[in-house]
């Protein structure tokens, strides 16, 4: 009966703890996803932000963001709470979340170069940045972002299927498929944040060149320099993302289930939540164009929310 008693609190104290450590997440993640959407559903509601191009990227990198936040919080609560899942399924949930994962950084390749003809050619600008070259741009963005998911799947068919079992955590953590994946995954993040960082520091210094010109307006090359150095803090804090699974994945084999989880939580607020509300932040407050839309949108949710 004794040791009845002592399990059961256990059991009680281990639950209490799993709750604690998703309401930690799932709370900052619930705000971030309601202010994001806010912003989306900002970015649709007048045709001077369907209609200009940086809006357009903006509202595709918000998007992807979006979505990987969501991803993120499904798989945290998942490997919180040791749902187990056949490995295929966990394939599906990884693939998804792989493809909006690339959404952010692929943008940021483009936001900066549009940024940079803005402020370098500003009489070709509009000929050049069209809406619906704007448009191919963000269908190229997933088409890339679809290509590498592809990938992936051949590599997966390549994984011995007979030694599929159940998996605690449906997480990159769990999903090793092999050398080959790992180097290519590797390969393909290097490659995409080398692009990313090159096209904002070649449009900075365009930028600053420009400057100095006695023909270019002074407070767009300011305003612009500042955005793109937005660009690249939202560019490392991207990247720092990507070494959140790695970084569990190694820490989860020399700490304690307990002491794990409380620095997974820690990791994931700062690596996955933090980085994926920034847009909305930077964007939403600092743009004097959007930022009266989304307050007064924002004002009218939480109405709406409080008096539900």
């Amino acid at each position: 009966l004794l040791n009845s008693n002592l399990t059961s609190e256990l059991l009680y104290e281990n639950f209490l703890k799993t709750l604690l450590y998703s309401i930690i997440s799932t709370v900052p993640s619930c705000v971030f996803l309601f202010i994001n959407g806010t912003m989306l559903f900002t970015l649709r509601s007048k045709p001077v932000f369907r209609e200009t191009c940086r809006f357009i990227l903006l509202f595709n990198l918000l998007l992807g963001d979006t979505l990987q936040l969501a991803q993120s919080q499904i798989h945290f609560l998942l490997s919180v709470c040791r749902v187990k899942m056949v490995y295929s399924l966990c394939i599906i949930l990884s693939m998804l979340a792989n493809l909006t994962n690339l959404i952010s950084p692929l943008t940021l390749v483009l936001m900066p170069l549009e940024q940079y003809v803005a402020v370098c050619y500003p009489l070709r600008h509009a000929s050049i940045i069209t809406v619906r070259n704007t448009a191919a741009a963000v269908i190229a963005v997933w088409a890339v972002s679809s290509l590498n998911n592809l990938t992936r799947v051949l590599l997966f068919f390549k994984f011995p299927f007979e030694k599929m079992e159940l998996y605690d955590l449906c997480s990159n953590i769990a999903l090793i498929l092999g050398v080959m994946t790992a180097e290519y995954d590797r390969a393909y993040t290097c490659v995409l944040f080398v692009s990313a960082g090159l096209a904002v520091i070649f449009s900075y210094v365009g930028v600053i060149v420009a400057a100095k010109s006695a023909s270019t307006d002074k407070a767009l090359a300011r305003k612009a320099r500042h955005t793109l150095l937005l660009h690249l803090v939202q560019l490392g804090l991207s990247l720092s993302s990507t070494i959140y699974y790695p970084l569990m994945m190694s820490l989860s084999k020399v700490l304690t289930r307990m002491v794990f989880l409380w620095i997974q939580n820690a990791f994931y607020v700062t690596f996955i939540i933090f980085p994926r509300c920034m847009t909305s932040l930077i964007y939403g407050l600092r743009d004097q164009t959007i930022r009266p839309v989304l307050l007064y949108h924002l004002s009218c949710r939480l109405k709406v929310i409080i008096r539900g």
